[in-house]
């Protein structure tokens, strides 16, 4: 069994190009399906196993585990099933008779404009840290890309002239994105102080440096999230994501078609975008039950 799951990590990390988030999920559910497996003496490779074990094992997350993340372990492991049911080791995939879980729909919050102008003033501005810090806030902002995205900028994919950024999304795929004035200056200021990140080394490839002169991690970008929300007096519990949705339902709110918002994004389905109209609804609904004086 090990063979087939170390197989189907190097699938995931070469051929579907997944981020090392996902990859790390993947593995971690497949994994702990593996765990259970060994407490079970007859069931010694992947043909022995069946709907009813899989359903079994599912049970056993039910106590500690959420309906979102049971929900997500499940999808890990039909996707290890079918990968391998493709390559011939079972005959037929167990888990097709095993349904999704229901998911309530959260909505996903968003910060007001207001909020979003508060936060992105609050890195100091006398500080190498400082510069780059708003830098990092500007252009999640102005582009709505995720945070992987942006740690994973090099210097060489910033159009200055035309003020473009070349993106690689989900699965490696490149996409241009646009980024307004205010951005491209808090870039440009970074990236003349810049140098200070690497001092005598080598020029890195990677655009948004750490300390010790290395590609910033998405790790570090939430934590330093983390630090200027904290510092704005706001009791909101944002991440990298909150930028990104706040930069959609923005745009939506303005009047920005859906289309383009869903390429802006790097969507592959309209459908993903389109949560961004029912925030827009409810935020809407808000806002009239405030301010209208017969709500």
């Amino acid at each position: 069994m090990d063979k087939e799951i170390s197989e189907f990590e190097k699938h995931l990390q070469y051929e579907l190009t997944v981020s090392t988030h996902t990859l790390r999920n993947y593995m971690s559910d497949i994994n702990q399906l593996h765990s259970f497996l060994k407490t079970n003496p007859k069931l010694k490779t992947w043909t022995d196993i069946t709907p009813f074990t899989l359903r079994s094992f599912l049970g056993t997350l039910y106590q500690k585990n959420t309906k979102s993340s049971i929900a997500r372990k499940l999808s890990s492991l039909k996707h290890f099933f079918q990968y391998l049911s493709k390559e011939k080791i079972i005959a037929k995939d167990v888990s097709e008779l095993i349904s999704m879980t229901k998911q309530e729909k959260k909505l996903p919050q968003i910060l007001e404009v207001e909020e979003v102008f508060h936060l992105l003033e609050t890195p100091d501005p006398s500080t190498p840290a400082g510069k780059r810090d708003r830098a990092i806030l500007e252009l999640l902002y102005a582009t709505g890309i995720r945070v992987s995205e942006l740690v994973g900028t090099n210097s060489g994919d910033f159009e200055w002239q035309e003020h473009h950024l070349k993106v690689r999304g989900k699965g490696r795929k490149e996409r241009i994105v646009p980024f307004g004035e205010k951005a491209a200056t808090a870039l440009k200021i970074y990236e003349e102080c810049r140098p200070f990140f690497y001092k005598k080394k080598e020029n890195p490839k990677a655009f948004f440096l750490n300390q010790k002169t290395g590609r910033l991690t998405s790790r570090s970008v939430a934590r330093l999230i983390d630090k200027y929300i904290i510092l704005c007096g706001s009791t909101k519990k944002i991440s990298p994501h909150t930028l990104r949705h706040s930069f959609a339902t923005h745009l939506l709110s303005a009047g920005a078609n859906l289309r383009d918002i869903q390429e802006l994004l790097g969507h592959e389905s309209l459908s993903t975008t389109q949560k961004y109209t029912q925030v827009s609804i409810a935020q809407l609904m808000e806002d009239y039950d405030k301010s209208h004086p017969k709500a």
